[in-house]
């Protein structure tokens, strides 16, 4: 039963984030070879980012993992596994925009669209198939940045925006936590710290890529 639940949430969660891929092709202006290589190099992102959550919940957990790894593997893992799966990947961009010229802000462009989109439809299955009343709060917050990010792309410098959209996340995620009992992300509980600390490398992500292009 446990296994099933654990099942359906994935497919949940995977499914979201396929409507949000699919919704980048028509609301971007890119040439369609460009939308298919930044899309491609996200949903490469994303998989490293799932095994980077097994590596994370088997470091959290080794000897459970050494007795009966599909114990581990097979089951949600909790916020440290979260936690360590976003450093991980965040080094991997850092590592790519450095050595293999990927060009960060297009990346993180494709990445917020996404993000936003699949967030939102996830929000809203667990409100409104799941009755998770907590879920009503985040929903506000990402449909909020979905309106200005979607009505300000072109009016506004990509950076601009990509600041615009981290400030009202971080400072929604921030409020959320207060008024709430908890926030979560993807049904992962997210802590204040990580909050500011994501907020913090994101911020120097977009500013040295900025000044990288603008060299």
């Amino acid at each position: 039963m446990v296994i099933t639940s654990a099942i359906v949430s994935i497919g949940i969660i995977i499914a979201c984030f396929a409507v949000g891929l699919i919704s980048f092709y028509p609301l971007s202006d890119w040439p369609k070879a460009e939308k298919k290589r930044h899309i491609e190099a996200l949903t490469s992102q994303l998989l490293n980012f799932v095994i980077f959550v097994w590596v994370g919940k088997i470091l959290l957990n080794p000897s459970l993992f050494i007795q009966d790894p599909m114990a581990v593997l097979a089951y949600p893992g909790n916020s440290g596994a979260f936690y360590l799966a976003t450093l991980f990947t965040a080094i991997i961009v850092v590592y790519k925009s450095v050595y293999k010229n990927l060009d960060v802000l297009a990346f993180v462009e494709v990445f917020v669209h996404v993000f936003l989109v699949a967030s939102f439809f996830y929000e809203f299955m667990q409100l409104v198939l799941g009755n998770h009343s907590y879920s009503l709060g985040y929903l506000i917050v990402l449909a909020t940045l979905l309106v200005v990010f979607v009505s300000a792309r072109g009016r506004l410098p990509m950076p601009r925006l990509l600041m615009t959209i981290l400030v009202g996340w971080t400072a929604g995620m921030l409020v959320l936590t207060f008024v709430q009992p908890f926030a979560t992300v993807f049904g992962y509980i997210i802590e204040p710290w990580f909050i500011g600390l994501f907020f913090i490398g994101c911020l120097l992500i977009v500013f040295v890529s900025k000044r990288k292009r603008d060299a």
